[in-house]
């Protein structure tokens, strides 16, 4: 009975934390919405719904509402847990985002790295609440599980920062004019356009050939791994390429809006593919 309620415990935590990282990421739009009026009435006037429909009162208030409910869904997985992960994770979450939108985010690289690490931090919040369930296996088997978790983790977090950053060098390649006349120092304004086409191609190329090594290396040898073999190379690796393609025949910020969409459709499926892994015991 004490294992199914510790089990219980921790599918409800995971649905807290779920939540709350929903919650963090529709509150961090609304402050960097918040702090980028002026520009985004340059960048995208047709997007501006602050001071257009609601008023900075509301906004500020939703905001404020939103996290405050996050953290409360952090404190409530890690009483279920015991274990104060969760809350520390969406905590910090909460400090930073609200430090990039209102300081970090027109400033030389640190902006792009702060809100990448925000995006990846969802995948060792889940590996620390996973080494719970670990304690319920018998020791002979916790070692190989969580080796497995561990290199999971990696791969993910390290896969969510490099595409979360290469979206936000897109985003400020797009955003370059309203951001020079409010003062930005964004990569593209500081060292040029092109300079930031290499810095995202390359980045989106290391990328690249990192799943085609995990590919040959370590999943081809897992069985039952071919469904994931076949989505990553369908559904991640293609796409990855297309943009990659695309990216150095960007010029106009159409062009840019178009990557920028297209990253996002690849970051969901590439974290959707953890749910494929039940097929590694195939």
């Amino acid at each position: 009975m004490k294992t199914t309620a510790l089990v219980s415990g921790h599918a409800y935590a995971f649905i807290l934390v779920a939540v709350a990282y929903v919650l963090i990421a529709a509150a961090g739009y609304i402050i960097n919405d918040y702090f980028d009026i002026p520009i985004d009435i340059i960048n995208k006037p047709d997007k501006v719904f602050i001071t257009n429909g609601m008023s900075k009162e509301t906004a500020l208030g939703i905001y404020g509402a939103m996290n405050l409910l996050a953290i409360t869904l952090g404190w409530l997985a890690s009483n279920l847990l015991h274990n104060h992960s969760p809350l520390i994770f969406i905590t910090t979450c909460v400090i930073l985002l609200f430090l990039y939108s209102a300081i970090m985010k027109k400033q030389f690289l640190i902006g792009n790295v702060m809100v990448s690490a925000i995006v990846a931090s969802a995948m060792p919040v889940l590996f620390c609440m996973e080494m719970n369930m670990d304690l319920l296996l018998p020791a002979a088997d916790s070692h190989p599980a969580i080796m497995l978790l561990s290199g999971i983790t990696y791969s993910y977090t390290g896969f969510a920062f490099i595409i979360s950053f290469s979206r936000e060098m897109i985003k400020d390649l797009e955003d370059i004019e309203g951001d020079k006349q409010f003062g930005g120092r964004t990569v593209p304004i500081v060292l040029g356009a092109s300079s930031a086409h290499r810095i995202v191609g390359g980045t989106l190329l290391i990328l690249i050939f990192v799943l085609i090594y995990l590919l040959s290396a370590v999943w081809l040898k897992i069985s039952g791994s071919l469904i994931l073999t076949l989505y990553t190379i369908l559904l991640v690796i293609i796409p990855l390429t297309l943009i990659l393609w695309k990216l150095f025949n960007a010029r106009q910020k159409i062009d840019y809006q178009q990557l920028s969409s297209l990253i996002k459709k690849v970051m969901l499926s590439g974290i959707l593919s953890m749910l494929l892994y039940k097929f590694f015991t195939l």
